[in-house]
């Protein structure tokens, strides 16, 4: 992925079926076009140069079936695993939380949800018809990438916006160059896993 210029932009396709979404940089420009696979029985999604899904820049597939522990393998246009982002089982359950590690299986960064509570507002209301619709202005969740020392280095933001369509990523600290691509991919993963869960 080029031009990965802070503020980013994650916009979902709420006319399909699937989980696609759009990356732009600050400058407008798609900087990928993420589709998840349908109706696979491990999670598969590809990442796309741009709209037009002619070329595959990298694969995200899951390593093992779906469970709470799944790990996400991220594989580029060479075959070659990058790293991975891995869900942390049952903690996972009221508030998210996700290891991205690298191509020698070593942990490098720690995902987590901010609030707790806002997740629980977010799927209460959301289960309340015609009330649903509008959380999406209203409960906005935020993830933190911490680094190995406890640094915030990016942060993962739900806007306001109908039916939740929209997220903006934020740096907050340098990332070495070698893991911005493996901590983008993994938020891309990350974020088509939790907006499955609500």
């Amino acid at each position: 992925m080029n031009n990965l210029d802070y503020p980013i932009k994650f916009s979902f396709k709420v006319t399909t079926l699937s989980n696609d979404f759009t990356a732009r940089n600050a400058q407008g420009q798609t900087i990928a076009y993420v589709k998840q696979k349908m109706f696979k029985l491990k999670e598969a999604v590809n990442v796309y140069s741009d709209e037009s899904k002619t070329r595959v820049l990298f694969t995200i597939a899951a390593n093992k079936w779906l469970d709470w522990s799944a790990a996400y393998s991220m594989i580029d246009a060479n075959n070659n695993e990058i790293g991975k982002i891995a869900r942390k089982g049952w903690r996972s359950m009221w508030k998210a939380e996700y290891n991205i590690i690298d191509q020698n299986q070593q942990l490098q960064y720690n995902v987590k949800e901010e609030s707790a509570f806002t997740r629980f507002l977010d799927n209460l209301l959301g289960e309340i018809p015609v009330l649903g619709f509008f959380t999406g202005y209203l409960f906005n969740p935020t993830y933190n990438v911490t680094n190995s020392k406890g640094e915030v280095v990016v942060k993962l933001k739900k806007m306001p916006s109908f039916l939740g369509k929209e997220f903006e990523l934020t740096k907050h600290a340098d990332i070495d160059e070698d893991d911005k691509e493996r901590v983008m991919l993994g938020l891309m993963m990350m974020i088509l896993l939790e907006r499955r869960r609500g």
